[in-house]
């Protein structure tokens, strides 16, 4: 098979949309706590990620799914049983994801103290403007 010229940058090319499910905040971390420990289960999933609503999981764990980087395996039990994992293709990305966690976590101090800088810049200024 021909290895096509993707550019995420071009308007209507696939892989920007594939960029922007990977850049999405609900697929960074699922695929992250994926990556962390799997199989898992849905709600160990809901309680690892707080703050994502029940619907939410659902359809980012669906358009992974899709995508083909989580697979989903039904057990036949009483209640059924369901568990998430990376797929192969999903644990490329294992990676990529473990370094921008990392990054984050070692940056946070230098971001909080550029976000403080720039509030008080604006702040300065729009005291200055109302004089």
């Amino acid at each position: 098979m021909e290895k096509q010229p993707w550019d995420p940058y071009a308007h209507k090319c696939p892989s920007r949309e594939l960029l922007d499910r990977i850049g999405d905040k609900w697929t960074v971390l699922v695929l992250g706590a994926l990556g962390e420990t799997q199989p898992q289960r849905f709600m160990a999933l809901r309680r690892r990620l707080t703050g994502v609503s029940e619907k939410m999981l659902t359809q980012t764990l669906r358009g992974l799914e899709r995508d083909g980087l989580i697979h989903r395996t039904v057990f036949a039990t009483v209640p059924p049983r369901v568990e998430y994992g990376l797929t192969p293709l999903g644990e490329t990305l294992r990676p990529v994801l473990a370094a921008l966690k990392e990054w984050s976590a070692e940056h946070m101090a230098d971001v909080l103290a550029g976000r403080a800088a720039y509030d008080a810049a604006k702040g300065e200024d729009l005291s200055d403007a109302r004089v």
